[in-house]
């Protein structure tokens, strides 16, 4: 008869294991802790919404008295600056120099890259809640004054509102994604449309289908009527293909 001797019969230790995946949870949540890494860019975003939100308080004649139009503030206000944080969020590990550690530690690039995406959109969905409480304060001290508010705020209208917050958001998250530089692509993202704004002065094509002061405006102003292929093109130049082409360039690019 054979006996059969197990490693730990012969005094022999068995290998330990290989660490199993790091599960998709946890790498959200590091990405959530990047995000929020930048506390003085994200006071900044609070402060200067609660400030713009100010305007159309202290100066009713200049803005519609109006649940919506608070809104609309807000959304501004909330655009300004959430971006760059979505784009360092994107470029830290390149600007940094530890993106060696972080696709050692996850080496399928896209978990990564859809982690931070995930992560980006519970950003943009938290400020949006923010904007919104926000304007509630705004329109409490409207209402304070004794002023009359037009209560026309509609589903439709709060809506466009997040959409408009997370488009924003998402055409951050290209330009860092595409560009894998934190100053070269936080520059980008305020020259670029600032630059096809003024060209949109020139031109009725870029105005009504690239320019996003425009397109993104309808968004937000809920008004999709003839503009649904404008905008569709819009978030394409902006959001869709420049991500597309920053997916590609991470997965491929050397990060010896």
């Amino acid at each position: 008869m054979t006996t059969s001797l197990s490693p730990r019969t012969l005094g022999i230790h068995a290998a330990p294991s290989a660490p199993g995946p790091i599960g998709f949870s946890r790498l959200v949540r590091v990405e959530w802790a990047k995000a929020t890494a930048a506390r003085w860019l994200l006071a900044l975003v609070a402060l200067s919404t609660a400030g713009m939100m100010l305007v159309p308080v202290l100066a009713p004649t200049t803005f519609d008295q109006t649940f919506a139009s608070y809104l609309r503030v807000a959304a501004l206000a909330v655009t300004i600056l959430l971006p760059v944080v979505a784009i360092l969020m994107f470029t830290g590990e390149w600007s940094q120099r530890s993106v060696m550690t972080t696709f050692t530690q996850e080496p399928r690039r896209i978990r990564v890259l859809n982690a931070k995406l995930a992560a980006s959109m519970v950003l943009g969905g938290g400020a949006a809640v923010f904007g919104g409480v926000v304007t509630a304060a705004g329109l409490g001290l409207a209402a304070a004054s004794g002023r009359p508010l037009e209560a026309n705020l509609t589903v439709g209208a709060t809506t466009g509102y997040l959409l408009f917050v997370l488009l924003n958001v998402l055409a951050g998250v290209a330009f860092g994604a595409l560009l894998q530089s934190s100053a070269t692509a936080i520059a980008a993202s305020f020259a670029f449309p600032a630059a096809f704004a003024l060209l949109g002065t020139a031109s009725t094509l870029v105005a009504d289908w690239i320019d996003m002061s425009t397109t993104f405006n309808w968004v937000l102003e809920n008004n999709w009527g003839g503009h649904v292929p404008q905008i569709s093109v819009s978030v394409l130049f902006w959001v869709a293909v420049p991500l597309a082409a920053g997916v590609v360039r991470t997965i491929r690019r050397d990060v010896g």
